[in-house]
């Protein structure tokens, strides 16, 4: 009997917008004893596709930590429609986790290997009483901040540094330098929000400066301790890290020709009003 071999099938790459909350999850990566958000979206691409899916992000968020446009990647065979990828993945995907956007991109797109930059926005609520909508999504402080000397002090990690004193003593990376193009504090209304892109960023990184800043906020530090903390490569010399609360991953940024082909929208948590 003579065997007819099977025409293998083209395979399309996809970029993916997706918003979570991470409250529930213990990051963004598949493990295998605990619930990462990653492995809660393959399995509904992979039931769309009826196929396997393995999705790959722009970066890799903590246990807690919320994304509002983290971009990812995945190849498939199965021919479905851009509406039909995410209306179908946003069927089968918990509440706290929804598709955005799904856009076809060139084969040599790689969400992560790809990026040029990632960017992250932490959201501070100062405000003396605590608050129930948003528990969980911000985090809280009660006292009042010295805003400016916080603003002073974020200035000062723009540039290519060091950043030793801010990584967690789990961080896997290789190496601890990278180029932070901007560290924007600003104040909207109650909400103290740090804008922060980098052309990558260590484990607790984001949350380690971010619990600095409050510590020059509070006057326990001067913000030109933020340069001294750089410069001391010395992790256990700087404050403790801030809460997984009130950081999200909100975008990556990607050579023009695949930035093209990517959705242009407003930057978020669109809760923030702007």
């Amino acid at each position: 009997m003579t065997t007819i071999a099977k025409t293998p099938q083209p395979t399309q790459v996809y970029a993916v917008g997706i918003e979570f909350i991470g409250t529930n999850y213990r990051g963004w990566q598949r493990q295998e004893e605990v619930i990462g958000v990653q492995a809660v979206i393959e399995k509904a691409l992979s039931t769309i596709a009826n196929e396997p899916i393995e999705l790959i992000a722009a970066g890799r968020t903590d246990a807690g930590v919320h994304a509002s446009n983290m971009i990812a990647h995945f190849a498939s065979t199965a021919k479905r429609t851009e509406y039909n990828w995410m209306r179908g993945a946003n069927t089968l995907l918990p509440k706290d986790i929804a598709i955005r956007w799904i856009v076809p991109m060139p084969d040599d797109f790689h969400a992560r290997f790809s990026a040029i930059a990632r960017r992250y926005r932490y959201i501070t609520l100062n405000q003396p009483y605590r608050t129930a909508i948003l528990n969980g999504q911000v985090t809280h402080e009660y006292a009042p901040l010295d805003v400016e000397k916080m603003i002073q002090a974020s200035k000062l990690l723009v540039g290519t540094h060091d950043f030793t004193s801010f990584r967690a003593a789990q961080c896997q990376s290789n190496q601890p330098v990278r180029t932070v193009s901007h560290a924007n504090l600003f104040q909207h209304g109650a909400f103290l929000v740090l804008d922060i892109q980098a052309d990558g960023f260590l484990h607790h990184m984001v949350r380690n400066i971010m619990g600095t800043l409050f510590a020059i906020g509070r006057g326990e530090l001067d913000p030109s301790g933020i340069t001294r903390l750089i410069h001391a490569k010395n992790r256990s010399l700087a404050p403790p890290t801030a809460s997984a609360d009130g950081l999200y991953f909100i975008n990556a940024y990607y050579p023009e020709k695949f930035q093209k082909l990517l959705p242009k929208l407003p930057l978020t948590p669109l809760w923030l009003g702007f």
